[in-house]
């Protein structure tokens, strides 16, 4: 399956150029001619990697990263300019961009950018698929074991969470063997693990 590319460039030239560039590359692209209308149509598009220019009416390339990270849209982000800007470039990197290209681009730095940006995007989706995964196990727990749950993975003895709950540390194992039998592992830290990853 093809990686999603978003063009966000007011460059009529430079959109269509990049455009027949990535697509006979084997890349799905669509492309934006502003970031007003970029950003209203990015919770409705498929994850992919953006590449933008960082100077548009309206709103910046940067600006358009800071929103993205207030969303909480992690996709990886493909910074270009026609202007060598340090602070900018530094501006990009910490709003997360995988790279910071200069116009006119060389086609091969923009393959390795797009590269990179792929690779950001199988780690997203095998996190988000850990996630899942962590918090369907952790819904097949009774509210009881998820409270045994929350005390082990915080290192308590059985000793301890009974008295927390005021049962007897019999039941306290009891708790424990289903709940290692549901979530498929004796090791505490592997428990911590899992209530970890599904609290993200």
């Amino acid at each position: 399956m093809s990686t999603n590319i978003y063009l966000v460039d007011d460059d009529e030239a430079v959109r269509d150029g990049l455009s027949l560039l990535l697509k006979t590359l084997g890349y799905h692209v669509a492309t934006f001619g502003d970031p007003v209308t970029f950003l209203e149509a990015q919770p409705r598009l498929s994850p992919g990697c953006i590449v933008m220019d960082i100077r548009m009416p309206m709103i910046s390339g940067l600006k358009v990263q800071e929103k993205l990270v207030e969303a909480n849209c992690d996709w990886p982000v493909v910074v270009i300019s026609g202007h060598g800007d340090i602070n900018a470039c530094r501006r990009a990197f910490k709003n997360g961009a995988v790279d910071f290209l200069s116009k006119p681009l060389d086609e091969q730095d923009l393959i390795d950018a797009i590269q990179k940006g792929e690779a950001n995007l199988l780690e997203i989706e095998r996190k988000q698929a850990e996630i899942a995964e962590s918090t369907s196990l952790l819904n097949t727990l009774t509210p009881r074991e998820k409270e045994v749950l929350d005390m082990v993975s915080r290192g308590w003895a059985t000793k301890e969470i009974a008295v927390s709950l005021s049962i007897s540390p019999r039941t306290i194992e009891s708790h424990r063997s289903h709940i290692a039998e549901k979530l498929g592992t004796t090791s505490v830290a592997e428990m911590a693990r899992l209530v970890l990853e599904a609290q993200e």
